[in-house]
């Protein structure tokens, strides 16, 4: 530990207790620390000057403790952050996609910290800006732009902005010709916006007070909002609604979805005021994705035992399920993650064995081919096209030490086109560093894969700080894709590693299931074994490993510290969703009815409250010695409540045994995805990145 760094003098503030005392299933627990959670959460979120003065003077307390901590690490930090943004082109652009007369795409200019939103015409010339992300963002603490979606005649734009992390956005109307906004604003909405077929209005989502998107509209343009068309209400508190449109602008879809359930309705674009018809009525576990395919949609599903998924066609006439047809079977352990239909084919992503491929499918002849690449681990985005009657697809690859690269590809010749490939101003030379695949054994013999990334000169003695990150939960896999950030604890002489642990999809759906419910313990044991094998083969060792996850994968590092305490050096929680069993018990918290599939429902199941119970990171902190732990969280954020790692920190402070700091990071005008200029997220990941350095004695400079 560099000691210089880290001022251990400072005095952490102690949180008064306030003892509330709830029995469940004959169970009674005391939570001395509830008071953290406001009783007017939900008009905190929209404007966080209402905060109760006592819980917002904690958390202030919070800050200036951890401030006081890292003050010696601010030299280091801004080394990091220069560094950081050392490595990101200030002008960046994408390669603009090409629709009818125009080709569309974003940009930065030099400084600026958000998106430009331009089109040129189609085969190049003038560009015109169409939005100037750092124009709108002035003057805001807070500032995101959400979906930005133009009109098929290509005059006028539907955008969204939050302006405070809440993530209720607001959405505008511009005119492409003139950059006028027109007179029409939609507050509270999911963020995007979808056109119909005449492109004389679009259709929405709206969030209820409890953050979930439930009710879908259909506003007119130039018509007051409040008269805006209901289309669709969701009325189970456990269901999103999402709308979205095909490229040829021949359909609206409606779907409605929990973590393990779908259900979809279709709506001709050109009939805004029809009713919009069911296509397979919701059945629990079974899900499905529509997608255009002329005549008949596409539909990827799990039905009929596909657990990895599988493709079928169903009539746009009577798209009921007793109308579908095969044409890609489902095939065990190979997951199709998502599809895209094309005039003359069907392009699928999945994954096999951890790695992910695209298969193209000649429509005609049932032909198929694969594009493939032969490192040992990697990532591919599949990226598609804004025009459905294409031979071209855009995808993306990189890996951990491959910067990314964009493709046009063309489905008939099969000749791939590299468009850009990731500038990294500062250089980047990847023969300097390795990236490895290896496998940990989980205590019931699963295989765990670990992706890792170093250079080529760190000695692999045990003497090499690591970082580990893990998430592992909603089926969600951490791609082995190249990280500018990394590196620069990468040449500070880091082992940088990512555990793919069960409750991600990265082995399938079925490593998904086992990492879940009553089994989620798993995915803690799979991480302490990916720590275990990385400090038996000599990469790192277990003082020197620092884990870390956010969100979710909060929850993770939360529950590590409990199990596992001394096979880690140091922990960083994001937004960590630690109080898992008084959140599940909540019904009216934002986004607790949707998350039972994925945790149990602890309210009417004794079952499922002992299960949570006997994990969740809040109700298991003990009398143990703990390494070090940082906690990052955002005052209006509506997925991890703020009061959730307030509560945590209080009660680690309070309970454990060693003198170890436990720090807290509260950004008082950001929500879940940190800072919202893209410059602004540097200064938090360095602020990690310095606490990692700081508590392993890691090298400062690199």
């Amino acid at each position: 530990m560099h000691k210089s760094l880290l001022d251990l003098s400072a005095q952490p503030p102690v949180a008064p207790k306030h003892p509330v005392v709830d029995t469940r299933h004959g169970i009674e627990r005391t939570d001395d620390y509830a008071w953290l959670r406001a009783d007017n959460w939900q008009a905190v979120f929209r404007d966080p000057s209402v905060l109760d003065a006592e819980i917002r003077a904690h958390l202030e307390a919070e800050n200036a403790y951890q401030e006081q901590v890292l003050a010696g690490t601010a030299e280091l930090r801004k080394a990091l952050f220069a560094e950081m943004k050392g490595r990101i082109k200030e002008d960046d652009a994408s390669v603009p996609m090409k629709d009818g007369p125009f080709a569309y795409g974003t940009s930065y200019r030099t400084g600026g910290e958000q998106p430009r939103f331009f089109r040129i015409p189609r085969e190049g010339g003038e560009e015109t800006i169409l939005i100037d992300g750092d124009k709108e963002a002035e003057g805001k603490a807070y500032f995101r732009i959400g979906d930005v979606d133009h009109s098929s005649d290509h005059h006028r734009l539907v955008w969204s902005y939050d302006d405070n992390g809440s993530e209720f956005y607001t959405l505008r109307v511009r005119d492409t010709g003139t950059g006028a906004e027109l007179g029409d604003l939609v507050a509270g909405t999911g963020g995007s916006g979808t056109w119909d077929a005449s492109n004389d209005g679009f259709f929405y989502t709206r969030l209820d007070d409890n953050h979930r998107p439930s009710r879908i509209f259909h506003h007119p343009l130039g018509r007051d909002t409040a008269n805006d068309r209901l289309v669709y209400e969701e009325p189970d508190p456990g269901f999103f609604v999402n709308v979205s449109g095909t490229r040829t602008n021949d359909w609206i879809f409606i779907s409605v979805n929990d973590h393990e359930t779908t259900e979809y309705r279709v709506l001709p674009a050109d009939q805004p005021q029809g009713e919009p018809k069911l296509v397979a009525a919701r059945e629990t576990g079974i899900q499905y994705d529509l997608e255009e395919g002329g005549d008949v949609f596409f539909v990827l599903t799990n039905a009929g035992g596909a657990k990895d998924f599988r493709i079928m066609t169903a009539p746009v006439a009577d798209p009921r399920p007793e109308n579908w047809e095969e044409i890609v079977p489902h095939e065990p352990g190979r997951l199709i993650l998502s599809i895209i239909g094309y005039a003359d084919f069907l392009v699928r992503l999945e994954r096999k064995e951890g790695l992910p491929r695209i298969v193209i499918r000649d429509r005609a002849s049932g032909e198929e081919h694969a594009i493939a690449f032969d490192e040992e681990a990697y990532s591919l985005g599949l990226i598609g096209s804004y025009e459905y009657d294409s031979d071209i697809l855009r995808f993306s690859y990189s890996s951990m030490t491959t910067p990314s690269e964009v493709f046009d590809y063309d489905m008939r010749t099969r000749v791939r086109t590299l468009l850009k490939v990731q500038e990294v101003p500062s250089g980047h030379e990847p023969s300097d560093y390795v990236t490895r695949r290896l496998m940990a054994k989980a205590p019931d013999g699963e295989e765990v894969p670990v992706s890792i990334l170093y250079r080529k000169d760190t000695p692999l003695d045990g003497s090499a700080p690591c970082l580990l990150y893990g998430y592992g939960s909603y089926g969600i896999a951490i791609p082995a894709s190249f990280n500018t950030n990394c590196l620069s604890l990468v040449d500070r002489g880091f082992v940088y590693a990512i555990a793919h642990i069960r409750g991600g999809k990265d082995k399938g759906f079925a490593w998904y299931e086992d990492g879940k419910r009553e089994k989620k313990t798993n995915t803690f044991t799979d991480f302490i074994a990916a720590a275990d094998h990385l400090a038996a083969e000599g990469f790192t060792s277990h003082d020197r490993i620092v884990a870390q996850g956010g969100s979710a994968g909060g929850m993770l590092m939360g529950a590590i510290a409990n199990m596992a305490p001394e096979k880690f050096g140091a922990i960083i929680a994001e937004v960590p969703f630690v109080d898992v069993l008084n959140t599940m018990l909540d019904d009216t918290l934002p986004l607790t009815p949707p998350e039972w599939p994925e945790w149990g429902n602890p309210i009417l199941s004794e079952a499922d409250f002992r299960t949570i119970m006997a994990y969740c990171p809040y109700d298991n902190v003990s009398a143990t010695a703990y390494p070090p732990i940082l906690a990052v969280a955002g005052l209006t954020d509506p997925r991890v409540t703020y009061w959730e790692p307030a509560k945590w920190v209080a009660r680690l402070r309070e309970t454990k045994s060693d003198g170890n700091p436990v720090l807290f990071k509260i950004n008082m005008d950001a929500g879940h995805a940190g800072a919202s200029g893209r410059f602004a997220r540097l200064e938090e990941v360095a602020l990690n990145y310095a606490f990692a350095i700081a508590v392993t004695g890691a090298r400062v400079s690199p």
